[in-house]
């Protein structure tokens, strides 16, 4: 049954015998656990966005003609790559957390390319067996998560050579149904709360490394999977029952450890195997769409820059001009994120398979910004919110029938702001700086599709000093010819092309 709208989704979810483990113990029911229900409803979200705002949110599929959510949604324009940026960010605006369908999303859009490439050179079937997983998943209009993080062990040594195998997920056994595997995938975002996982490599491979090139589809409640849900600062806090406390009681993030034992593969879904020299490749596809994809920050941007100028309006300090002044710093380093991101999508180009992909330098700029930015915007906002984010006293007390007169009194800001609306605020900048969900902000901002050496690089990689000292070259006059400069091919619009003097 296709799924339209958010309750259908979280119905989709029960029943399924994940096997989850949390505080040491068997999760009976993720959709009913107050600790991983936040996580459904940030997805949930993303379907009644497709229903309120079809054109942002959806698209009307090449595979069934009716409209599916823009998350499972090949590009094949560079308008498809910005309109994903702005969806991404307009849900962080609605969920001040991760959604987590973004991972899913990009790994559709760089395997489009890679199994094409792969069939064209080795004679493989991997692209039509994936676009006959995208008509499924369409079909269904499910959530789709990616496992590509690895655990990695020694990581001094390439995967077929660590002590323990394990430590990358690789191939255990062939069939003629299909392939079995096993690892581990660590830090994955909304796997529990997925229909289907995406299986990736984590590097670029080497000769060697054949077992370790797999690439493939299994539904999350395949026999032989485990998830050990991952903490998360301040997690109990939606254990307690209250609603203020916990700062965004509604929406959290998500990140598991998943564990594969012998976890089997039916060839149909099945995306790579063993051509090792294709991981590189994949994996530089992905971070560009997904490093671009980091924009959604910059929705959670939006949320902390409300909070932070509502915190100064009910302390009474709004019209100060540093106050203003450091709004403004939030709103530049937040645009600054949003403008390179974007970017990225409007310079995209078309790959022989079809696909449209962002340019990767601005890709990773976008990226190695926002392992900057959130902090700043972050720190900003408790400079605003003063000494109480971190040790206002609990909504226990605040509910006690003496405890609560004084917090009351005492507590009260701005008059026409109530003590329980400040303390709500509060609690908000806390939870997206300190609590659950600065994994979301701050920490999955760091480390997220690559720690910022990873970024850097790259953006090494592609900085083309050669040419640009040649063009410095022509304009002091030394021992250049325009003509040459000119001729120069050039990868700075995130393509190969010629320039013409």
């Amino acid at each position: 049954m296709k799924i339209t709208s958010g309750d259908e989704y979280i119905e989709s979810l029960r029943g399924r015998g994940l096997n989850i483990y949390l505080f040491g113990d068997q999760v009976d029911e993720p959709a009913d656990h107050p600790m991983i229900r936040p996580s459904i409803n940030a997805i949930a979200e993303s379907y009644e966005l497709a229903t309120e705002h079809a054109e942002l949110a959806s698209v009307f599929s090449e595979y069934t003609g009716e409209r599916v959510s823009r998350f499972l949604h090949v590009c094949k324009d560079a308008k498809d790559l910005v309109h994903q940026n702005k969806m991404q960010r307009r849900l962080g605006q609605l969920t001040g957390t991760c959604f987590q369908r973004c991972v899913g999303m990009d790994a559709l859009n760089s395997l489009y390319s890679t199994t094409f490439d792969i069939d064209k050179s080795e004679g493989t079937d991997y692209h039509n067996r994936l676009k006959a997983f995208i008509k499924e998943m369409h079909e269904l209009n499910g959530v789709i998560g990616g496992a590509m993080t690895d655990v990695k062990g020694d990581r001094s040594l390439p995967p077929h050579k660590q002590a323990d195998p394990d430590m990358f997920v690789h191939v255990t056994k062939r069939t003629e149904e299909g392939i079995y595997v096993s690892g581990a995938k660590a830090h994955q975002t909304g796997c529990i709360n997925s229909h289907w996982l995406i299986i990736m490599p984590t590097m670029r491979l080497i000769e060697g490394d054949e077992d370790y090139a797999v690439v493939g589809a299994v539904p999350v409640d395949a026999k032989g999977i485990a998830y050990i849900y991952g903490r998360q600062s301040c997690d109990m806090r939606s254990m307690e029952g209250g609603t203020i406390d916990v700062g965004n009681a509604r929406f959290g993030g998500q990140e598991a450890m998943v564990i594969f034992d012998d976890v089997f593969i039916p060839w149909h879904y099945v995306f790579m195997d063993g051509e090792y020299k294709y991981a590189a490749t994949l994996v530089e596809r992905f971070t560009a769409y997904h490093r671009r994809s980091y924009v959604c920050k910059t929705g959670l941007g939006d949320v902390m820059i409300g909070a932070a100028a509502s915190i100064a309006e009910m302390n009474g300090v709004d019209k100060a001009s540093h106050i203003k002044d450091k709004l403004v710093e939030m709103t530049h380093l937040n645009e600054t994120i949003y403008g390179t991101g974007i970017a990225a999508s409007y310079q995209g180009y078309e790959t022989e398979s079809g696909a449209y992909i962002c340019d990767e330098m601005l890709a990773n700029v976008c990226k190695h910004h926002v392992t900057k930015m959130p902090y700043e915007i972050g720190r900003l906002a408790q400079d605003l919110a003063g000494g109480l984010v971190a040790t206002l006293p609990s909504e226990q007390d605040y509910n006690h029938p003496e405890v609560g007169l004084l917090l009351r009194k005492y507590l009260k800001g701005k008059e026409g702001f109530s003590t329980e609306e400040r303390m709500r605020i509060l609690r908000l900048i806390e939870n997206m700086t300190l609590g659950r969900n600065a994994v979301g902000y701050l920490t999955e901002s760091m480390h997220g599709a690559g720690s910022p050496q990873a970024q850097r690089i790259l953006i090494g990689r592609m900085m083309q000093l050669e040419y640009k000292k040649r063009l410095a070259r022509n304009l002091a006059g030394i021992d250049e010819e325009k003509s040459e400069v000119l001729e120069e091919l050039t990868t700075y619009f995130g393509r190969v092309f010629k320039l013409e003097s």
